[in-house]
Parts: C-alpha cells; sequence; structure tokens
C-alpha cells in the first residue's frame, strides 16, 4: 500500500490559491472551484474578519494549509509558538495534508524572508528528517514538504535535490509537494534535467503539485507567481501527471494578481490538461 492509500489522502481536483484580492467574490459568488490552498501564516491570529473568512470558505470548500516559514531546514530549535498556532489551526480546518517548504528561512531569530536553499548532504538529510518526524507528530495529520525555487547551490552538496527529496519522504514518512514551475526554474537556474527530476520523484508521495508563472531575467529565471503558467511548465506538468497520476493541483498566483476571471480561467487549463492525460493514460506508470 503507498503513502497516499495509507493515509488516505484524496484527489481534491484543480484548486487555486484563495487570496484576499477573490475572497469577498468567492464568498458571494461561490464558483466553481475544486479547492483552495491558504497560507498557513496568514491565519494564525485569534478573532478578526481573516479568521470569519476562513470559517465561511471552509463552510463550501476544501481548504489545504501552506506554510512559508516554519524553517524545517534551519538550524534554530523550531518555533513551539509557531508549531503550536499551526496545529490550531490544522485543526480549525481539518484538511488532508498541510504543507511547507524544504528549505530554511533564517538564523540565530534573524528571519530573513526568503526561502533559502540547504546544502544537501547525509547530515542535512538525517537533521531535516527528525525535525519533519516532530513537526508531523505534532500536527497529528500527513505533513508534505515543497521543494522550492533556488538561485545558488552548494560545494558541499553530495546529493541532488530529487535525491534528498526523495530520500527525505520514506525516511521521515512524508508526503512531497511537487511544484512543477520550480522544478522547472531551477533546472534553467542550475542546468540540469527537469524531466529527469521529475522522473526520480517517487509518484506514491506525490500528495500534490503546484503551478505558476515565472519571470524570465534572461542570464536566470525568477519563481515570481505574477503571469501565465509558461508552456515549458505545462508539459513538464504533462509528464509529472502522467507519472503520478490524480493528485491535486494547485495553481498559484501571487504577484500582480490578475481578475477572478483570469485566475478561475487558468484553473480550468489545469483541470484540461490534467483530464487529457489522465484520459490518454490507461495504465499509470509505478513511479
Amino acid at each position: 500500500m503507498g503513502y497516499r492509500e495509507r493515509h488516505a489522502i484524496p484527489d481534491l481536483g484543480v484548486g487555486v490559491g484563495l487570496r484576499s484580492a477573490h475572497i469577498v467574490h468567492v464568498l458571494r459568488e461561490r464558483p466553481a472551484m475544486d479547492w483552495f490552498e491558504i497560507i498557513s501564516e496568514n491565519f494564525f491570529a485569534e478573532g478578526g474578519v481573516a479568521r470569519a473568512h476562513l470559517d465561511a470558505a471552509r463552510a463550501h470548500y476544501p481548504l489545504v494549509p501552506h506554510g512559508v516559514s516554519l524553517s524545517i531546514g534551519g538550524t534554530d530549535s523550531i518555533d513551539r509558538d509557531h508549531l503550536s498556532r499551526l496545529r490550531a489551526l490544522v485543526r480549525r480546518v481539518r484538511p488532508p495534508w498541510c504543507s511547507d517548504h524544504l528549505c530554511w528561512t533564517g538564523a540565530a531569530g534573524l528571519d530573513v524572508h526568503d526561502l533559502l536553499p540547504m546544502p544537501y548532504t547525509r547530515e542535512t538529510l538525517a537533521h531535516v528528517v527528525e525535525r519533519v518526524r516532530r513537526v508531523q507528530g505534532e500536527l497529528e495529520t500527513p505533513f508534505a514538504l515543497e521543494n522550492a525555487s533556488s538561485y545558488m547551490e552548494y560545494r558541499e552538496s553530495t546529493m541532488t535535490e530529487h535525491q534528498f527529496l526523495a530520500e527525505l519522504a520514506y525516511r521521515a514518512d512524508c508526503g512531497i509537494l511537487l511544484d512543477v514551475n520550480n522544478v522547472f526554474v531551477s533546472a534553467y537556474n542550475h542546468g540540469f534535467d527537469a524531466n529527469a527530476y521529475v522522473d526520480a520523484i517517487p509518484g506514491d508521495r506525490v500528495v500534490q503539485m503546484h503551478l505558476a508563472g515565472h519571470t524570465d531575467k534572461g542570464t536566470h529565471l525568477l519563481d515570481t507567481h505574477s503571469d501565465h503558467v509558461r508552456d515549458q511548465v505545462w508539459e513538464l506538468y504533462r509528464r509529472a501527471i502522467g507519472r503520478c497520476g490524480a493528485v491535486s493541483t494547485l495553481v498559484e498566483w501571487d504577484e500582480n494578481i490578475p481578475t477572478w476571471s483570469v485566475l478561475e480561467a487558468e484553473g480550468r487549463a489545469a483541470r484540461t490538461v490534467r483530464d487529457e492525460v489522465l484520459g490518454a493514460t490507461t495504465k499509470v506508470r509505478p513511479c
């Protein structure tokens, strides 16, 4: 029995990020969106309008918390207050899983407000495995880690990112949030094969996928979530879905946020691609 089956993780279909620019429209019109992802930290505070919106949305749609500041790869102790607030949010929303990023976000008590890469070594792996086990145990719900986009690498690394992520998922018994756009961005920036990365990820561990737009700076790509999904990322998504099967998919758009109709159309595009691949695949290859 695979990880998704063992933890009864459902395929939620295709969703988008629930952002303040659209939340009133979503609550009033209740558009035909399968599910929404929420930024965990935006709903840590007790009471207020944000909590009211959260409860109203939860009454009509599945919600999945996605964090940006747990710093699972950091050397500081895991912030107990942060973890306590996340646990309270998970209990309130009751999602089928929650997620954060495979990264570190600061050191010595200082937060740099960025998702920073780690050296992919055996020592780092053991450190992160122990922290993931602790977090997942505290949350009492499946926990997934997302591959973050990166713009630098470490000479000390002895593993590729996909090797590190795959072994981490098995040893910590956690899920993977496969950000297809981030794979493409990092592959361009560091010169590795994005297809080989997708092929190497254990598909049974993938509980969710991300799609987003990026910005081409010529010498490098920036993961800006500020535009439509690029054609090359759609093709990589086809490959990922073809390998992993029906996995919940989320379209991110966090800068230059468009009108709801534009975002909704991007969600429909993802659904069309997903349905085409799944419909054409009579037997999904084991991952």
